[in-house]
């Protein structure tokens, strides 16, 4: 039966496919404006079903680049496009029979094209079209040379992890950006205050792409485990004011909580809001240096906490890799797709990023 039903998937999708004009590229913009025709039939299969998706590679440099896809088909639908290391660049999407849904967003391609010191991944950009019941009619890739992109300086619980289940809310953030900026994800696993200032790879690369204006969101805390609390402000410090000294927009975030709870059912204790092994209060000495500084803060650390206790410790689990992994620092799919939403309403509530750039 599953085996049917995939054949069943695949021909709608195809036949989907089959009706509409190859979107070739206009030759003044080259071998970017590529479209179905650099797309192959893929299956991904879970516990529940199998679906027929698209995998598509453009060869292009590093670089930012437009994607405009049409979603639809003759029969309904429901479309989510994700690329690179496991970024969701667009939210699923459903579409009614002989519906046709246009939507546009950009990316950041990079080398390496996730965590700064993992693996290379493969050059170009790689694009998955996928969702519960996929329905694409056309797309196209163009260079997006005036855009603008978000930086992430963070650590793994903001990365874009490369396996299943790890999930950074920084790789869930895309999805709620549109044409006109991309997030530019430089978190690494394992970084601290110091590491990411050490380690040329790292804020160095970040420094280097900041244009005017550009947002640069940095949350380190989880790996200062015995940082002191002068030498923690003395790293934020330097991290903003270079930032600022490329004309970029520094934004301190305060840590994710971890999901460690009282008896009574709440956070309050060092474990979950990230007070380290020499008694510095990580959340509190970001707050009190972004008054300092004068940069806008997001208090993540105060939002997820509402969240995990609002949920309480059974229900929280699935925010975290509690059962997975015995993990309760690192979020699921779940878990960094409610924190991105967090930092998304952030950033339009501080007009961090301007409201007609935010879905």
């Amino acid at each position: 039966m599953r085996k049917r039903a995939l054949l069943a998937a695949a021909a709608t999708l195809l036949g989907t496919l089959a009706g509409a004009p190859a979107a070739h590229a206009a030759p003044a913009h080259g071998p970017h404006g590529q479209g179905l025709d650099h797309c192959t039939t893929a299956t991904t299969s879970d516990n529940l079903s199998d679906t027929a998706s698209l995998s598509c590679h453009f060869a292009v440099p590093p670089g930012t680049y437009d994607v405009t896809v049409t979603l639809g088909g003759d029969s309904a639908g429901s479309t989510a496009v994700s690329g690179e290391t496991r970024r969701a660049l667009l939210a699923e999407t459903a579409t009614e029979a002989g519906q046709r849904v246009r939507r546009s967003f950009t990316v950041d391609v990079r080398d390496p094209e996730g965590e700064p010191t993992g693996p290379a991944g493969s050059p170009g950009l790689d694009l998955l079209l996928g969702g519960s019941a996929p329905r694409v009619t056309a797309l196209r890739v163009t260079p997006a040379r005036a855009a603008r992109r978000l930086f992430l300086v963070g650590d793994s619980t903001v990365c874009d992890q490369p396996g299943d289940p790890y999930t950074g809310w920084g790789q869930l953030l895309p999805a709620h950006l549109k044409r006109g900026i991309a997030v530019a994800n430089h978190a690494d696993s394992g970084e601290s205050t110091v590491t990411f200032l050490e380690n040329p790879a790292l804020f160095e690369r970040v420094e280097a792409a900041i244009r005017p204006g550009d947002p640069v969101l940095i949350q380190l805390a989880h790996n200062d485990k015995q940082t002191d609390a002068a030498t923690y402000r003395a790293n934020l410090t330097t991290l903003v004011e270079r930032v600022r000294a490329r004309g970029g927009e520094p934004v301190l975030v305060t840590p994710i909580v971890r999901r460690w709870f009282n008896a009574d059912g709440t956070l309050n204790n060092a474990v979950a809001l990230l007070v380290n092994g020499l008694g510095v209060d990580h959340p509190a000495e970001i707050r009190a240096l972004a008054a300092t500084l004068g940069t806008p803060l997001i208090d993540l650390t105060a939002l997820t906490r509402a969240r995990v206790e609002e949920l309480g410790p059974e229900a929280s689990k699935a925010l975290y890799l509690t059962t997975e992994k015995r993990d309760n620092t690192h979020t699921s799919v779940r878990g960094a797709t409610e924190y991105a939403a967090l930092v998304a309403a952030e950033l339009r509530a501080r007009g961090i990023v301007p409201g007609r750039l935010l879905r």
